[in-house]
This record gives C-alpha cells, structure tokens and sequence, in this order.
C-alpha cells in the first residue's frame, strides 16, 4: 500500500535447517524472453525451491532468474550476479540500468538477475492497492489519521504464506541454488544497499561460491537498518555546508538553514492544507503538509548528487509558502522502482527491529533533521506484522577472505562511509574506496563502476581509485529556470 511506502520513507530469519541444493537444481530451464523497458533478448527461467528449506519435501516456490549473456564468445566462466536493494527491490525490474553500468564487465561475463523470494517474479509480497498510482493518494491525510494497524494487517492478510521464510538467510540459499542449477562453480558478487548485506550473508553461507565481491553502499549485519536519524542530519548539514561554500548557492539562499528551521516550525503548530498538480495526471490535488511530509520528501533527495543540488531552491520555496517545487521532487512512482512491502517488512521486522533498544532512542532523536520519526514508524509496522525475531543470530560481523571491494559515498544519507568500516574489520582481503562527492551507490554515479570492473577482472592487482576525486560536489540549482553556478 502506498500509505505504507510513506512511513517506511524512501529507504528506507530461521534455524538453519539443513541444505539440499541437489533438490532444486535439476528443474532450471532457461529460455528467450524479452523484458520490460530492455530492447534486446534474454534469457528467462523459474527455479523451484522450498519456501522453508528445514523441509525440502514441503511447500515450494518459484524463483525468477534473467540473464544477459556475455557479448564475447569465449567468455569467462564465472558470471556477476547482481543483488538488489530495499530490502524488497526486484532485480529483475533494473536489468537495464545494471546493464548499463557493467557494460564494460559483459563484454566478457554474463550478467546475472535474481528475483530475490517475495519481489518480482519470484512470490511477490506486493501490498500495493492497484487504483493508486503514486504517493500522492497517502498523503491527502494527516500524520494522525493513519491506522497503521489496519494497514498492516491487511497487507498481511493478503498472502497465505509463512512469513518467516522470506529472510535474507533464505535469499542467499536460493542464489546458490540458481548458480548451482545454472552450472556456474563460482560467481562474482555485486550488491548495493540491502545487496551488501545478503551479499555479506552470501560470502558467510557460501563462501566457496565466491569469486570476488563489490559491496556499494554497505549496510553490515550488525547495524540495524530503519536507523538512519544520524546518516541523514550529517548528509543534509553536509548539503547546507556545500551550498554555504558555493558563493552562487551562498548568495541566493543566505539564510537556508534558517529558512528550514522556520518551516519546521510553521508545520510543527499547525499543518497546510494545499493545491497542487499531481505528478502523473496533473489534476489538481489537495495535500496535506506535515513537519514528517516535507523530511520524507527531502530524504530521498539526499541519495543522488543530481537530485540533491536541487535541495536549496526547494526548501527556500516552501518555506515562501510555495510548495509546488518540493512536490514535484516526490514526483511519480512507478513500478520500476517499487518496494515490494511484505518483502521488506519480513526481514527488518525479524533482523533488525527487534534489536532497538533505549540507547538507540535517544540517538535517533538527537537528530536534527528527521529524529526518530523513520525508526518509530519501524517499530510500529513491525508490531503488528507476523514474523518473530530470527532464532539465528544473523546480525553477528561476517569475516572472509574474499576478495572484497567496499564502496562509499560521503554525502550518502543511509549507509556512511563508517559503516563500511565496520564491514571491512572482520574481511581480511578488503579494499575500501570512498567518494567525497558521492551519494548512495556510488557506481550509479561516478567512476566506481570502472573501478569494480577491474577489480573483478584481476582482484590481486592493486586498485587505482584515484579518478573518484575527479567527482566533484554538483553545484545547486538557484531559480526554477534551472540557473546554477
């Protein structure tokens, strides 16, 4: 549901059992397809696995599997296997944009896609109401008048299945599953976002399965994620510090940090009621503007340089009273970039939500920018969604000596260079590359991609990330007709 999108924010496990890939690795056929928004022809299969791998005999579903193979004829047997983000995003609904990026890495390895259980293809947990097509139907009410209770619950009713197996702990078994179907000895990791972690569950479960591994945007299991207060208030004064060092930026929006703390306070007494086009039908469309509508609308903006420069303008609008700006930064959302919900409230309800504790209130809320109202909006959902904890302790530091490539952004608001860090003290065979001037998934936006490809060619070379500080900070939209420095 749309509603529950908005309280999650742009973001935003079992016993082991035992493991019979040779169960499921039989029944993988793959065949030419063609996808949605990718011109040319692929390659497309389901693979069978159990829903609960303690019984291999049990309740089965259906993984979905798309490959682009390698443009070279003899190419390198070891494909990239791509590991999506949310967590609850569909591999398979991104082949282009992937594609695109590792261009470069096709030219000798196929590129692989793997709806991960619950998104996609692959037993979608989707919980989205089909007559609403963007935000916008969610945010015409108060804060208050959503019953989040009733949300949830009716989200979950809507699947008949255990919810406790769509893990991240299950997600890996079935990659491996699907390498092992597709006769593939090893493969090559690329994970942004939530792909760090199940690509860092990958590497402990499955560790002979690797090749190397690119992790961008690394979330480790030990953090826990719906804990962003801190990320976000260091990448938003960031982006008030860069527009003050800009002297265009400086000039137009003198007082900016002001202005933001004046409309805060103008929505904290009293909300707005306002007109505005919606972004898909341009009907007119009356909002609700709330102190937790105008932060989760900035958040998204923080990921990507291109959307950040536009922060100033937008902000110094709303807080004119002219909201239209910052509304046409929600814009849209389209399927492409959807989180399937009943995915991504499966496993931070049972990774991660359950591990707050009081320390982490104070935290949160000593940010000045959003506070806790992302981690509160967690807790609640997962109240009344039905997983318990994980019995496995899935968030304990995984150590490998993988070759391993980290990558960051600095001004990335949800997954800090520290948190990298923190990866890399238990991976023996690491190398960590930060952009001062980049967002969140750093190969989406600078050089990064380049420098994955060669780490994946020849992991014991030594790599040269020194065209990162060739990215520089974008300068920032001062007027609606798009003038910057």
């Amino acid at each position: 549901m749309h509603r529950l999108i908005t309280l999650i924010g742009c973001v935003v496990v079992l016993l082991l059992g035992f493991y019979l890939p040779s169960a499921t690795a039989t029944n993988l056929e793959m065949a030419p397809c063609h996808l949605k928004g990718f011109a040319e022809q692929v390659e497309c299969g389901y693979l069978s696995v159990p829903e609960n791998y303690a019984e291999p005999n049990g309740k089965t579903i259906a993984i979905h599997v798309v490959r682009l193979p390698a443009v070279a004829t003899a190419a390198d047997k070891d494909p990239l296997l791509f590991l999506a983000g949310g967590p609850g995003q569909a591999a398979t609904e991104i082949v282009g944009g992937i594609a695109r990026i590792f261009r470069d890495v096709r030219q000798t390895r196929d590129l692989l896609f793997i709806d991960q259980r619950g998104t996609g293809k692959s037993n979608p947990l989707d919980c989205e109401v089909t007559d609403l097509n963007t935000l916008w139907d969610a945010l015409v009410l108060e804060d208050n008048e959503l019953d989040i209770s009733t949300e949830i619950a009716a989200c979950a009713a809507k699947h008949k299945v255990n919810y406790q197996h769509y893990s991240t702990l299950n997600a890996v078994r079935d990659f491996d599953a699907v390498r092992e179907a597709l006769g593939y000895a090893q493969v090559n990791l690329y994970g942004g976002s939530y792909g760090t972690r199940s690509g860092l569950a990958y590497m402990r479960e499955f560790p002979a399965s690797i090749r190397v591994a690119v992790l961008d945007g690394v979330a480790p299991p030990q953090v826990k994620l719906g804990l962003f207060s801190q990320s976000a208030n260091a990448a938003f004064q960031r982006m008030l510090a860069d527009c003050a060092a800009q002297e265009a930026c400086h000039n137009t929006f003198p007082n900016l940090a002001e202005q933001y703390s004046q409309l805060i306070e103008r929505l904290g007494k009293q909300s707005e009621l306002v007109t505005v086009p919606d972004p898909r039908s341009h009907r007119p469309t009356d909002v609700r503007i709330t102190v937790n509508r105008i932060n989760q609308m900035i958040f998204p903006a923080l990921y990507s340089p291109r959307s950040r420069q536009l922060l100033p303008f937008v902000i110094s609008e709303a807080a004119a009273g002219n909201y239209l700006p910052i509304a046409g930064l929600s814009g849209p959302v389209d399927r492409e970039s959807a989180i399937y919900i009943g995915l991504h409230l499966s496993v931070i309800c049972q990774e991660d939500v359950h591990r707050i504790v009081a320390a982490d209130f104070e935290q949160e809320s000593a940010g000045q920018y959003m506070g806790s109202t992302m981690m509160e909006n967690f807790i609640a959902m997962c109240v009344e969604w039905p997983v318990m904890p994980s019995e496995t302790p899935v968030w304990e530091p995984v150590s490998s000596d993988i070759p391993t490539l980290l990558l960051s952004g600095e001004q990335d608001p949800v997954t800090p260079p520290a948190w990298a860090e923190l990866a890399a003290a238990t991976l023996s065979n690491v190398t960590h590359a930060v952009a001062a001037a980049g967002g969140h998934t750093i190969a989406s936006h600078t050089c990064a991609n380049e420098i994955a490809t060669q780490f994946i060619r020849n992991p014991s070379a030594t790599v040269d990330t020194s065209c990162l500080a060739e990215t520089k900070v974008l300068p920032f939209l001062l007027n609606i007709n798009a003038r910057g420095m």
